[in-house]
């Protein structure tokens, strides 16, 4: 399970910053292939890939194994190779390191915008 939510992620990722699998690839120091292979399921990544696809798009690691918040349509889309904005125009996802503080104060304004994008 977490190899999909893995890859939707990334999957995810890559349409919001505008980058290709092939970009991916190369800055990860991976193979196109090896990387299809992974984002559809026939190959399994060690922990030094997942790694390298994390710095590859300047995104924390664990920000990745987080549980998705797409729905099954999308997520199916994504993993199909076709590309979906999964935030609204006004609305950006990121990575940051933070104090305590700034996390506590991040998080309530990402629970705020999560309930407004349900709605």
């Amino acid at each position: 399970m977490y190899n999909q939510i893995f890859f939707t992620n990334v999957l995810r990722t890559l349409d919001e910053q505008g980058m290709t699998k092939s970009e991916l690839a190369d800055k990860a120091g991976i193979s196109v292939s090896f990387l299809s292979d992974l984002t559809n399921g026939k190959a399994n990544p060690s922990l030094k890939v997942l790694d390298a696809i994390a710095r590859a798009l300047n995104t924390a690691l664990p920000a990745l194994l987080e549980i998705t918040d797409l729905d099954e349509t999308t997520m199916a889309a994504l993993m199909d190779g076709q590309t979906t904005q999964s935030l609204p125009d006004g609305y950006v996802r990121l990575s940051a390191v933070l104090t305590p503080f700034q996390a506590f104060a991040v998080k309530r304004w990402d629970e705020e915008n999560r309930r407004k994008l349900r709605r």
